[in-house]
């Protein structure tokens, strides 16, 4: 069975993932534990443990259970003068567990075994970590997540607040893959948080397994107005060290001109465009499809779709 470890965070992560895991993979997600904000945010200065945020979210998007204990545990407490006001239940399970198992790493793993999770689930790193923006012009910096995304404009590099070590499963899991892949998301806050880290760098240096970009569907404002994909490859080219970019899977259906025109509107984001000769010219081989969705008004990937396309790239690399 062809292994693929894929790097990531937040929403784009969890839809990629919930295809995956309907195909004959082994699949490894390292997740960025950086995040600062909404209930992730509070339980991380209050209780002074890594974010616990997209780890639950990439739990329930490879789980394997009803959909009533998947609602159960994405329920958010609504009362607002309530302490537990916007918590969903899975970030205070995830809180508890670490309490009990001692760290994040071993509180994934039991939340795995619960969720019937087939495949590994694995923090970037055990330390509580904040993001930290640098303009290297004026000396400025902008600590935490929430700021650096609201800042990009001005910030030249990233760092994080202090020294990350990567676990040896994190490691082995780079190693032994047959496929590397950097997933849809928040290309400076999700993304990037990896690529900052020099013994992933140096891990995917030495790594035989091609690297994949899933392309975004939409640009997020403050961080990628404008982008096309070559442009999201550039950026991530020049934090892989002697690696790039080998393929890409990329949207090249067109999106109804009414929700373009709302997402624009209210949102502030545009469709990536797929600018192939960009793309080529990186070196980077494209493998496109009309892979977005709207689902509740909101501009998704096909999962499925997705997925899929990413299997019958490594079953034609196998053959």
């Amino acid at each position: 069975m062809k292994k693929v470890i894929v790097f990531g965070g937040g929403a784009g992560l969890s839809c990629l993932l919930s295809g995956l895991k309907l195909f004959p993979l082994e699949v490894t997600t390292v997740i960025a534990v950086s995040d600062n904000g909404s209930s992730t945010g509070v339980l991380k200065e209050e209780f002074d443990i890594p974010a616990v945020g997209d780890v639950g979210k990439v739990l329930l998007s490879m789980a394997n259970i009803d959909d009533d204990f998947i609602d159960l545990l994405s329920y958010r407490f609504k009362k607002e003068n309530s302490s537990l006001y916007n918590h969903p239940v899975r970030n205070i399970l995830m809180t508890a567990l670490i309490d009990l198992k001692g760290n994040l790493t071993e509180a994934t793993e039991y939340m795995s075994r619960i969720l019937n999770i087939k495949g590994e689930v694995l923090p970037l790193t055990e330390e509580r970590a904040e993001l930290v923006g640098h303009n290297e012009e004026n000396g400025e910096e902008f600590f935490g997540e929430v700021v650096v995304s609201q800042n990009i404009k001005n910030i030249s590099t990233l760092s994080y607040d202090r020294d990350i070590h990567v676990g040896n499963r994190v490691k082995k899991g780079i190693a032994d893959a047959d496929l590397i892949i950097f997933s849809p998301g928040s290309l400076y806050t999700s993304i990037l948080p990896h690529l900052i880290v020099d013994d992933i760098v140096e891990e995917i240096g030495k790594a035989k397994a091609p690297i994949m970009y899933v392309s975004n569907l939409v640009t997020q404002p403050g961080e990628t107005d404008g982008y096309s994909v070559s442009e999201h490859v550039k950026v991530l080219n020049d934090h892989l060290g002697n690696r790039k970019v080998d393929v890409v899977v990329a949207n090249n259906g067109q999106i109804d001109r009414r929700v373009a025109r709302r997402y624009l509107e209210t949102e502030g984001k545009t469709m990536v465009e797929l600018d192939r000769s960009n793309v080529a010219v990186l070196g980077a081989q494209i493998i496109e499809d009309d892979i977005f969705c709207i689902e509740d008004e909101r501009i998704r990937h096909k999962a499925l779709d997705t997925a899929y396309h990413i299997f019958a790239y490594l079953m034609e690399r196998k053959n």
